[in-house]
């Protein structure tokens, strides 16, 4: 086989593993999708006691079905893309590492049995997988709102983070130790709660002064909430609908170009 041969080859396996605007792309996501859930829930499953001690062997052999089929994936996309560190080191490289390493972990430490939450993560490449339909184009666009709303909601975090040192402190020394209040980080622990309404209710005001300043904190609260979802929801609307595709950049993994993009609006490589 030449090397035109091999270079055509890549980039259809390239096509069919990392987009979705084709016939095989699409069904490769399909049965990935089938595979990530199937696996999920034989994970779930193992973790009831009465369904592992009869169907222990099965499961444990549907598992390794699936850790060899992962695995299989995971070879293959780093063999089709340009650029292989930037996506082993990128975030759906390291997830998609992590998906299998524990499996061939248990083999050096069997009793590692905290490593079986870390497969969950499988479930993340549901996000991914579901660039192939209409929820391309939503999904950058909530992207893009997120992104600009980030020095809006970095000033909302700041604020919420002094008001809440400001009535923790306020609260330590109205109420203070007899009532609960021990020092001012459980104090601000107490805002904490009142502020998003959670309201465990293991710590509350005892004096008439802290019960003044726990209902005004509780009324702010009504107004604090809506503050980030106003912000997002205006940047929703301001964000642009340029309908985009699940083309991949082989270069720099950046998913989501539009239609006509030649080349990646990021690194500037040539799109496939």
């Amino acid at each position: 086989m030449n090397d035109n041969n091999i270079k055509s080859w890549k980039v259809s396996l390239y096509k069919i593993i990392f987009e979705a605007d084709t016939p095989l792309g699409k069904a490769f996501d399909v049965a990935l999708i089938f595979f990530i859930m199937f696996s999920s829930i034989i994970v779930m499953a193992e973790s009831v006691e009465s369904i592992k001690y009869t169907y222990g062997d099965d499961l444990l052999v549907l598992e390794w079905f699936f850790v060899i089929i992962f695995t299989l994936e995971y070879f293959l996309r780093i063999i089709t893309v340009h650029n292989k560190w930037k996506y082993i080191f990128s975030f759906y490289g390291v997830v998609d590492l992590l998906t299998i390493l524990p499996a061939f972990l248990s083999l050096l430490v069997p009793s590692a049995h905290f490593l079986l939450v870390i497969r969950v993560l499988r479930l993340l490449r549901l996000f991914r997988v579901f660039k192939m339909v209409r929820y391309v184009e939503e999904s950058g666009i909530l992207l893009k709102a997120l992104k600009a709303s980030r020095p809006k909601i970095t000033v909302f975090l700041f604020t919420i983070f002094s008001v809440i040192t400001i009535v923790g402190s306020l609260m330590y020394i109205i109420e203070g130790p007899t009532n609960g209040y021990a020092s001012i980080p459980e104090s601000m622990y107490w805002a904490i709660v009142t502020i998003t309404t959670v309201g465990y209710g293991d710590i509350s005001p005892q004096t008439a002064l802290g019960k003044l300043l726990a209902s005004t904190l509780m009324i702010m609260a009504y107004g604090i909430l809506a503050v980030p979802t106003g912000i997002i929801s205006f940047e929703l609307a301001q964000a642009s609908k340029t309908p985009v595709t699940t083309r991949t950049c082989p270069d720099c993994a950046l998913e989501g170009h539009p239609p006509d993009a030649i080349f990646c609006k990021k690194c500037g490589e040539k799109l496939l």
